[in-house]
């Protein structure tokens, strides 16, 4: 079986409808982000006892953490429907317009990647969030008139990855902002043993514990990983998923141990042996890679800083010592005062 026939599988059409079935349905499958949940919690239980619908929520922080899982619950736990849209999608205020006025008292309007939103679409949904009302303007020039409608009583859930893109207008009109942060390998692991069960795969607890080790502590990718493992036990026809497997399948998918990929690798590599661990500028590092800045900056660093293979620093990245051993380069002394 070649490298590439095994990579095709992620494009599997079924990965989609696991990927909703792996997803918790309330706080007690929700693993992890406990502080979290037990504010939402509170929250939802007291919007529910004075009978109003719930604050607006920021989510915010990298990609696969659960912010969207998370907006799924709070609606189930509010009873309200669940509206969802991103803010790419939403190119003119027209587009807002029509979704909001189509919601009912306590339904919930999920905007993912909300930082994509355009200004005057923001605009629009100031009045809308604060005093639940829409103004549209009617016709053109002298004759332009506007009106005012009412809105029902919803709740705005917005989930970004650049938090920072956003304007402090439109932050401060959530009234919860919270941020997800990487998970633990216990949680991971605990995860990943749910996962496995639903999906009736036989495994080990080393096999989830290698797993978990290769997930970069982020759950979407820890069950990604463990449907990839699942598809070459299923070929090599194993009934117990053990670490021998785990470990053939994470080098089909060119992960290594620590969870990092082709690219991660390559960053390091630029930073140690091309510019003598640092430090190094961002724009190097793209031009090196190649890959965008923005790529770099979003999804390769936070987790190469979470491990402790990357610093920054007011000169530009540094490579720690973790990241000379784990390329089995010698370190050099001096590198420490630099961090």
């Amino acid at each position: 079986m070649s490298s590439t026939s095994f990579l095709a599988k992620n494009e599997q059409i079924e990965d989609v409808v696991l990927d909703q079935t792996l997803r918790p349905k309330d706080f007690d499958e929700f693993v992890g982000q406990e502080k979290i949940k037990q504010s939402i919690g509170i929250q939802i239980q007291a919007a529910k006892e004075r009978n109003e619908s719930l604050e607006h929520i920021l989510l915010h922080g990298p990609s696969g953490l659960g912010k969207t899982t998370l907006a799924h619950i709070i609606a189930d736990q509010m009873g309200g429907s669940l509206k969802i849209t991103s803010g790419a999608a939403l190119e003119k205020a027209g587009d807002i317009a029509s979704i909001i006025t189509n919601l009912a008292d306590g339904d919930i309007l999920f905007i993912d990647e909300v930082h994509r939103l355009n200004k005057m679409i923001e605009e629009v949904i100031y009045p809308a969030m604060e005093n639940f009302k829409l103004d549209i303007v009617l016709g053109k020039g002298p004759s332009a008139r506007t009106i005012q409608l009412n809105l029902p009583r919803f709740t705005i859930i917005a989930a970004t990855t650049r938090i920072s893109l956003l304007s402090a207008p439109f932050r401060t009109r959530f009234g919860m902002n919270y941020r997800l942060d990487f998970y633990t390998p216990e949680n991971i692991e605990k995860i990943l043993a749910r996962s496995a069960k639903i999906l009736n795969i036989n495994t080990s607890p080393e096999a989830i514990k290698a797993i978990a080790a290769c997930s970069r502590c982020t759950p979407r990718i820890a069950n990604r990983l463990l449907k990839r493992v699942r598809d070459l036990g299923q070929v090599r026809k194993v009934n117990l998923i053990e670490p021998v497997i785990v470990k053939e399948a994470m080098d089909l998918l060119e992960v290594d141990e620590k969870g990092l990929e082709t690219t991660d690798r390559k960053i390091l590599d630029i930073v140690i042996r091309k510019f003598n661990g640092g430090p190094v500028g961002l724009k190097s590092i793209a031009a090196a890679i190649p890959e965008e800045e923005a790529t770099i900056e979003e999804v390769y660093e936070p987790y190469l800083i979470q491990i402790g293979f990357l610093a920054r620093t007011s000169k530009g990245r540094i490579a720690t010592r973790a990241a000379f051993q784990h390329l089995n380069e010698k370190y050099k002394e001096d590198q420490g005062a630099l961090l």
